[in-house]
């Protein structure tokens, strides 16, 4: 091979070595710009979320109620007092039962005793020296019927009994007890809400709504039914189960 022919082969060589390492440069660089654009967009698209809540409210009947009557007597004599407080005590178990409890509806609470004369800041001129005081519980699920007693407790101060004035505020707790048996069905009222919550956002946004990405249950309330300034959850029958539920969706 002469000269010059070595001279363009060789030539030759360097050009095609430029070519590649100009190629292989551009593919890097090329590469080295689809990546980070790749993941870029993934980081992009794994954000793209809409937080809604969703509420489920649902009323509902109490199936408990508690009702705590407490009566007293006084007297002078110790065993008289215990005599009429004896005698008392029948007299409420007969209204009760009148009223269509049942024996194992009642309980008797334990005889509470106090002697004014041991009372070192006692007023010298009371009446009586003992006071005498029980309370008795109906505990039943007849809701409406502990409510009309309850209406109809003035027979018993008719025949006799006082009820002890210290007691504070009403003397039946209706309870709710059932709240785990209807929680799956509020649970999916509540996120058929807050889908249509994140529809309404995702109409507005040009984006639809895909599967859920995270969701919170939220606390279940349990709340009168009246929700007036002063109403009580607890001497109310009719109540209203709340929940709030925090989903996220994903924006396709």
């Amino acid at each position: 091979m002469s000269d010059k022919s070595a001279e363009n082969a060789c030539e030759t060589k360097k050009c095609c070595g430029k070519f590649w390492a100009a190629g292989i440069l551009a593919v890097g660089l090329a590469l080295g710009g689809f990546f980070p654009g790749y993941y870029y967009y993934q980081a992009r698209l794994r954000d793209n979320f809409v937080t809604v809540k969703g509420l489920a409210e649902m009323d509902v009947k109490a199936d408990l109620g508690v009702w705590n009557i407490k009566f007293v007597v006084t007297g002078d004599e110790l065993l008289g007092v215990q005599r009429e407080m004896a005698s008392k005590l029948q007299v409420i178990f007969s209204f009760l039962q009148e009223k269509g409890f049942t024996p194992d509806e009642i309980s008797e609470g334990r005889l509470e005793t106090n002697d004014l004369m041991t009372n070192p800041y006692r007023d010298k001129n009371f009446a009586s020296r003992y006071i005498l005081s029980q309370k008795v519980t109906v505990r039943s699920s007849k809701v409406d019927m502990i409510e009309q007693a309850l209406r109809n407790s003035g027979e018993l101060v008719a025949r006799g009994v006082v009820f002890d004035s210290q007691s504070y505020g009403s003397p039946v707790s209706y309870i709710f007890t059932k709240l785990n048996e209807i929680k799956p069905q509020m649970l999916e009222e509540a996120t058929k809400n807050a889908r249509q919550a994140a529809l309404e956002f995702a109409k507005a946004s040009g984006s639809e709504v895909g599967k859920i990405r995270r969701a919170s249950q939220g606390v279940f309330s349990i709340q009168p039914q009246l929700a007036t300034p002063d109403a009580v959850e607890s001497y109310q029958i009719n109540k209203r189960v709340r929940v709030v539920s925090t989903i996220e969706f994903w924006l396709e």
